[in-house]
């Protein structure tokens, strides 16, 4: 079973895998449903979805009827305005078939000018902060993507009390000198406030460029289940850190079965030999 931790300070013990729900944005009914009973079997119970996901909300509305009380719920908006947002997540409850969410995130909020418009009068934040007061989500969140999230965060920490962050973190970008300054910097900030700290694109290999896209993921992914483990174990070996899985059924079960195993992290060397071996690069690269 995968292990648990506590959600920052929301009182939750999410399992240290959450299920990326964008997994379900190209399936159908059936391929969704297998692939929540296995998280639930592998002892998941943290799901985070988006209405940008394709169809993934409304593969998880039925299932959701079932089990809600089982999960720690969250999705996100990339509106950036307050009415648009509130209106945004009232149809993911509706398409989630439920009265709220335990989490309801800011999503891809690194822009200058959109971190602008979300935090200031009239903002996402504020549509946030009254889904809140109306029992519509529990808590709040912000996520990122790009070599800006990490800073951003700690920028948009600096302006609310958000209750989670979300952002990369596997080998190839705390390579990078910068993101690694400012994804270590916004760790401690986290750590010391009670701000759960998820993380994406573990099992990502490079950017997809002219690859052809085999899976449902916005990177060319890992695929050997010893390589899977490696970097799952880079990322979870880390103090605190939440892993969220990637957007292919997939690779879920890749990520699953390294993640129910003992977490001993991989050394510098084997993770050196992996990044030659494989190309690892950045998937913020162009």
């Amino acid at each position: 079973m995968i292990p648990c931790l506590p959600f920052g300070r929301t009182g939750h013990e999410s399992s240290r895998v959450i299920f990326g729900a964008a997994a379900l944005g190209k399936v159908t009914q059936e391929e969704a449903d297998l692939g929540l009973a296995e998280i639930l079997a592998a002892g998941v119970n943290h799901v985070d979805t988006a209405p940008s996901y394709g169809e993934s909300e409304l593969r998880l509305g039925p299932w959701m009827e079932k089990h809600r009380h089982e999960v720690f719920l969250a999705t996100k908006t990339l509106e950036r305005t307050k009415g648009k947002a509130l209106d945004e997540l009232k149809k993911s409850l509706e398409r989630l078939r439920t009265d709220r969410v335990d989490l309801f995130q800011l999503h891809c909020l690194v822009e200058a000018a959109d971190w602008e418009t979300a935090m200031g009068n009239g903002g996402a934040l504020e549509a946030a902060i009254e889904a809140k007061e109306k029992g519509l989500t529990r808590f709040i969140g912000v996520t990122g993507h790009g070599p800006a999230a990490a800073a951003m965060h700690a920028k948009s920490l600096a302006r609310f009390p958000f209750d989670s962050v979300l952002l990369p973190c596997n080998y190839a970008v705390l390579r990078d000198p910068a993101y690694a300054a400012d994804f270590e910097s916004l760790v401690g900030i986290c750590r010391s406030r009670g701000v759960a700290v998820q993380t994406i694109k573990a099992a990502a290999r490079r950017p997809l460029g002219e690859s052809p896209r085999r899976f449902h993921t916005w990177y060319e992914p890992l695929e050997d289940p010893a390589d899977v483990s490696r970097a799952v174990r880079f990322v979870l070996s880390r103090p605190g850190l939440f892993l969220n899985t990637a957007g292919d059924l997939r690779i879920l079960r890749l990520i699953l079965d390294a993640a129910a195993r003992p977490l001993a992290a991989p050394t510098d060397a084997e993770m050196a030999e992996m990044a030659a071996r494989l190309g690892l690069a950045s998937p913020f690269a162009k």
